[in-house]
């Protein structure tokens, strides 16, 4: 399957040189990563259907005779009540069973799992995949410890900025509520470059405040756009 798209080449170039220009004035190395999603959620399908599946179990406890009555009609038998203990579990089994491979199947389209998933449980699907990109990418990766990722999550609409240890201690993570705040503006207006640029802008302002630029500075990390 190709790879799916949000950005074109010319916007990433966009970035990229939003990046060059932010760490111009800075000492900080910015790392920018455009992501589908963060997670497939298969987790979360299988949850909703192991409830789907309890749910009817519950369901023909509740009201054997409804269900025993419908299986009777459907059979045609009339409702001769011949049903063995062996019998009921049979169908109650397998009504389970049926109901846990059919929400499985419904939540094979995407959308829908992504839609049901709780808000709490995305949040820290995209929190700790940035954090893992942060590590390989980004985490002491620089002389001073100065790097910093701005990621972004199309599919659950959330984006995170993660920091190295040398701006944690100087930078209080709520000072980049305004690049969040900029960069989801944007995106919501469908301007997906213009919402990262915007962010990077404003990490770069505050990279300057706090790490200025040296005269013997080096690029150590890539400008890119990187898309995973």
């Amino acid at each position: 399957m190709a790879q799916e798209t949000f950005i074109s080449e010319a916007d990433a170039d966009r970035v990229s040189a939003a990046v060059t220009a932010a760490e111009g004035r800075s000492a900080g190395e910015i790392v920018t990563i455009l992501s589908p999603r963060s997670d497939d959620y298969a987790d979360v399908a299988l949850l909703w259907s192991a409830l789907a599946a309890f749910l009817a179990l519950i369901a023909y406890a509740a009201a054997p005779g409804f269900y025993l009555g419908l299986v009777d009609r459907i059979a045609g038998t009339w409702g001769d009540g011949d049903w063995t203990p062996r019998g009921i579990l049979a169908l109650a089994s397998a009504g389970a069973m049926l109901k846990f491979a059919g929400t499985w199947l419904l939540l094979l389209i995407r959308p829908l799992r992504l839609f049901l998933t709780p808000g709490a449980i995305k949040h820290a699907r995209v929190r700790a995949r940035a954090e893992t990109c942060f590590k390989v990418g980004a985490e002491r990766r620089t002389h001073g410890r100065t790097g910093i990722l701005i990621y972004l999550s199309i599919a659950e609409h959330r984006a995170e900025i993660v920091a190295d240890e040398a701006i944690a201690t100087k930078v209080p993570a709520e000072v980049w509520g305004d690049a969040m705040a900029a960069m989801i503006a944007e995106i919501r207006a469908g301007r997906t470059a213009d919402g990262i640029i915007a962010a990077v802008d404003r990490v770069g302002a505050i990279l300057a405040e706090h790490f200025p630029r040296a005269d013997d500075d080096v690029n150590e990390l890539p400008d890119r756009l990187i898309v995973v």
